[in-house]
């Protein structure tokens, strides 16, 4: 059996440029960090006394005698991508529900991935954990998604990642000071929404109209190297609110579909009682909020958003790993 576990995402500034309409045209670059927040895949070889080949549990339950009977297109092309032709039973379970904004079905894919190369003996890079993970959400299943949940969940950590025309990624450790790790942690607040939604929808959206947003999308992804500098130097950090603000006014002129009126309101009640900048995660239209406040502040913002859920949470420096492996069943 094998236990791999994936942490989810948070992008902090560029995110759209990292869809195939723009950087096809001109690099496109994400600064983005992991938290401690995890979904795991285990995933166990059978004996041949089944009558089952593939037993899959996730939100559904399927029993399967074929990879071409198995609904779950993630796992259905993974199997085959891996040539996994024994009776093999895969469960998952998450820390946060899914469509919401954290990257789930990218962590789903790069944990799977990674579950998968450990149960078949062979020893996978993190680069090569991310491409696998975007060549089936992308490529294979042709999702209209970006690449940078994909990297951002098998590296963890804080990364700009930049995605060139020819389809290579540089991936770029952010430098910092264990200090400012810990002072950014405390100035930054995470609210769910309640609201759940296919971000896909929302990305469509915003491909079809990419061609007519690449300036708004070029100032969006500008944005990387000044937040960069301000995690590296550890200056001016409430900087960091203002950069996030202005990036989320950016997104939500790119497509209407980004954000709503609910989300508006709470967004504006969380800055007049002194948060100073923040956005909603992920594509848009649902999901976590993140915030920037001063933590003498925080009180007022969480009275002002009183029904929204408060998640704490930390940064994970580790990315996709293994956490369980016995060899034993090593096919």
């Amino acid at each position: 059996m094998i236990i791999s576990r994936t942490p989810f995402r948070i992008s902090f500034v560029g995110g759209g440029t990292d869809l195939r309409s723009f950087y096809s045209h001109e690099s496109g670059q994400v600064l983005s960090t992991s938290i401690d927040k995890y979904l795991y895949v285990i995933v166990r070889r059978q004996i041949g006394l089944v009558e089952f080949k593939y037993r899959l549990n996730y939100s559904s339950v399927e029993f399967c005698r074929t990879i071409d009977e198995i609904k779950h297109p993630i796992v259905r092309e993974a199997l085959r991508m891996h040539e996994i032709d024994f009776p093999i039973e895969i469960s998952t379970f998450a820390d946060i529900p899914a469509y919401t904004g954290l990257g789930s079905s990218s962590a789903f894919a790069v944990g799977l991935v990674h579950a998968l190369c450990a149960l078949q003996g062979k020893h996978v890079t993190k680069s090569m954990l991310a491409h696998t993970a975007c060549q089936i959400e992308v490529d294979i299943l042709k999702r209209t998604m970006g690449k940078q949940d994909h990297y951002a969940s098998a590296y963890g950590n804080f990364n700009t990642f930049t995605f060139n025309p020819d389809e290579t990624v540089v991936i770029e450790p952010v430098f910092y000071r264990p200090e400012v790790r810990v002072a950014l942690q405390k100035h930054l607040m995470l609210f769910y929404t309640g609201i759940k939604r296919d971000a896909s929808e929302v990305l469509r959206a915003q491909d079809s109209i990419t061609p007519a947003k690449m300036d708004v999308l070029r100032k969006m992804k500008e944005q990387v190297a000044p937040l960069r500098d301000i995690l590296s130097s550890g200056r001016n950090l409430h900087e960091f609110g203002r950069i996030l603000h202005q990036g989320w006014e950016l997104k939500k002129s790119i497509t209407p579909e980004i954000s709503s009126s609910p989300i508006d309101q709470w967004y504006g009640k969380a800055l007049a009682a002194g948060a100073l900048g923040g956005k909603l995660l992920g594509a848009g239209g649902g999901g976590f909020l993140l915030l920037f406040a001063e933590p003498q502040n925080q009180d007022a913002v969480c009275r002002a958003l009183r029904d929204l859920y408060r998640v704490p949470f930390d940064f994970d420096s580790g990315g996709s790993r293994i956490t369980y492996y016995d060899q034993t069943l090593v096919a």
